[in-house]
């Protein structure tokens, strides 16, 4: 009996407005932060010229902006470089997510739980002198949550979408996080992905994300041991 073909659902046709916040022209305080957190200076630049990295205007909150095949902003995750904060500018798409595909075709694409930790892993395969452009690299818009019977799960929007863009996709590389809720969500999307795709887990060696494995590597502090450091000297 042949293995169950993938065919991607149609594109809801309805589509979401996206409400992004007043941005700056050069996102100085974004780029030192992605510096500090270990990130190749060439792969934050890169992002900067294509519009997928910027900086609000108001807080200088780091802005990810995932973008359609038109080069229209349909996602943007912001997040605080000076405090804990986190969220989806209004009308975000996830199936839009913050994402670096391969210059040419590629069979394979890296999944991450952040646009942090897809920079992390570019970075990563820049120091060991690999192509970071060879291959599709997709972040999933935050920790994905799986259904409580994992059978029932739903493939994430951005890798959904992902497929049906790049139908030459035959692997699946999973870089989500060193904790129960990355690893049961790279068990919940293995369950329901088609078995025509190969899947491979590829946790952070070290640390709980990439990263950490990134900054650890690099003997630079780790985010959560950054922030206690930052939280005492306040206190002080």
């Amino acid at each position: 009996i042949a293995p169950p073909v993938y065919v991607p659902q149609k594109e809801d046709k309805r589509e979401k407005k996206l409400l992004l916040p007043e941005l700056c022209q050069h996102p100085k305080h974004v780029i030192l932060y992605l510096l500090s957190r270990g990130i190749d200076r060439e792969i934050i630049e890169f992002c900067v010229s294509t519009g997928t990295i910027c900086e609000t205007r108001e807080h200088e909150n780091a802005v990810f902006i995932g973008k359609d095949s038109a080069g229209k902003p349909r996602y943007a995750a912001l997040r605080g470089i000076n405090s804990d904060f986190l969220g989806d500018a209004n009308g975000s798409d996830k199936r839009y997510s913050f994402s670096i595909f391969a210059e040419g075709k590629s069979s394979t694409v890296h999944l991450f739980e952040s646009a942090i930790d897809l920079l992390s892993y570019a970075t990563m395969q820049k120091l060991e002198r690999m192509n970071w452009r060879s291959e599709h690299l997709l972040s999933l818009a935050g920790v994905y949550q799986p259904a409580k019977e994992i059978e029932k799960s739903k493939l994430p929007a951005a890798l959904e979408r992902c497929l049906q863009k790049h139908p030459e996709v035959e692997t699946v590389l999973f870089h989500l996080d060193n904790d129960p809720a990355g690893r049961r969500a790279v068990q919940a999307i293995r369950t329901v992905l088609p078995q025509q795709y190969v899947t491979k887990d590829r946790p952070p060696e070290i640390g709980k994300d990439c990263n950490d494995c990134l900054c650890i590597r690099q003997g630079l502090e780790v985010t959560k041991a950054r922030k206690k450091k930052q939280v005492i000297q306040t206190e002080r």
